[in-house]
């Protein structure tokens, strides 16, 4: 008995954790179906190739295999060269400081290797 309630603790355990994580995109998924990830979180991993922000604000250039793609983030940004993991929601029609961004990636998580 303490077993089989063992084992259905850990499956939901495991259920509740992998639901709260978004699947991995490419920035090609993203740009070839926009209208299927207009404001859903993703998570993107790539290599950061651009960037520019102050006062904890800015924006960042994240490249991967399949193309590239605009990180807007209020945490800061990396700096070129990293390897990140960005998740965030997915946005179109992109303005920021005065730059035109078309789609982008609103970032409000982050890891950096």
């Amino acid at each position: 008995m303490k077993t089989r309630i063992f084992a259905s603790l850990i499956f939901l355990s495991c259920a509740v954790f992998l639901t709260a994580c978004p699947q991995q995109t490419t920035i090609n998924q993203l740009n070839g179906d926009p209208a299927r990830y207009r404001n859903k979180e993703v998570l993107l991993v790539g290599t950061v190739t651009n960037s520019f922000g102050a006062l904890g604000q800015g924006a960042y250039e994240l490249s991967d295999e399949t193309g590239k793609i605009w990180v807007v983030t209020q945490r800061g940004v990396p700096t070129r060269g990293a390897r990140v993991g960005a998740v965030g929601k997915y946005i179109n029609g992109v303005t920021w400081g005065g730059r035109n961004f078309g789609s982008a990636l609103r970032e409000t998580d982050r890891k950096v290797r």
